[in-house]
């Protein structure tokens, strides 16, 4: 009875980790897709030439959540149907993308000024092929990126690009930030909401797998003792 009396209380315990880690996942999708359909940064995928770190981490934290989601769900499935198999499926699963983000974090952490650089690098592009052509497509970029900084040019004095800069009255006009600015302090500050997700993600990961293990193991033992 104990043994069972064990098992019934592990697999709560599995039920509602896996309903927070399902919660993890639509954490993560929710930043991704914030990311990709922001008005801040929006823009940066509208060109042919979209900085390609930015774009590819925004669509691997896309797709890690939705993996996160399915995960969870086939936790809950696990734990209620009380499947050694499916157990140790989630545990395998989980480990994998605990690595995975594990290195993801180190990666972006470690190149996060090269993820601005590849940005400010891809405006200034835009920028200077648009003085030099005066294209649509490149003057609608401009607006959607400078609209979403709130920001104007590259801080030079002249700038024959102001038609694609966000409308401003009065003394706002004198006072405007320049784009390669904005570009820093947007990710200096989303960066602390994306670290603090993944924390908490491998947190939850790990206790995870330590209590995926622990319903495995009393379930085996209960059928031994039958």
């Amino acid at each position: 009875m104990e043994v069972f009396g064990r098992i019934r209380c592990v697999k709560y315990i599995m039920f509602i980790f896996n309903f927070f880690f399902w919660l993890a996942g639509t954490g993560v999708l929710a930043i991704g897709l914030w990311l990709r359909f922001d008005p801040k940064t929006r823009g940066l995928f509208e060109g042919t030439e979209s900085p390609y770190v930015f774009f590819t981490g925004v669509y691997i934290l896309i797709i890690a959540g939705l993996l996160m989601m399915v995960v969870g769900f086939l936790g809950c499935c696990g734990a209620i149907q009380e499947s050694p198999c499916m157990l140790g499926l989630f545990f395998f699963f989980l480990l994998i993308i605990f690595a995975i983000e594990v290195a993801a974090g180190i990666w972006c952490f470690s190149n996060q000024s090269k993820v601005v650089d590849d940005i400010t690098q891809f405006y200034m592009e835009t920028y200077q092929n648009y003085q030099n052509t005066r294209q649509d497509t490149l003057r609608e970029t401009l607006r959607l990126i400078q609209t979403g900084l709130d920001c104007c040019g590259t801080g030079s004095v002249v700038d024959s690009a102001k038609d694609t800069c966000p409308p401003r009255d009065g003394l706002d006009s004198l006072i405007t930030k320049s784009c390669p600015d904005a570009i820093d302090e947007l990710f200096d500050s989303k960066l602390h909401i994306i670290g603090g997700v993944g924390i908490a993600t491998g947190v939850i990961m790990m206790f995870g797998m330590i209590f995926s293990m622990l319903l495995c193991c009393a379930i085996r033992k209960s059928r031994e003792i039958v």
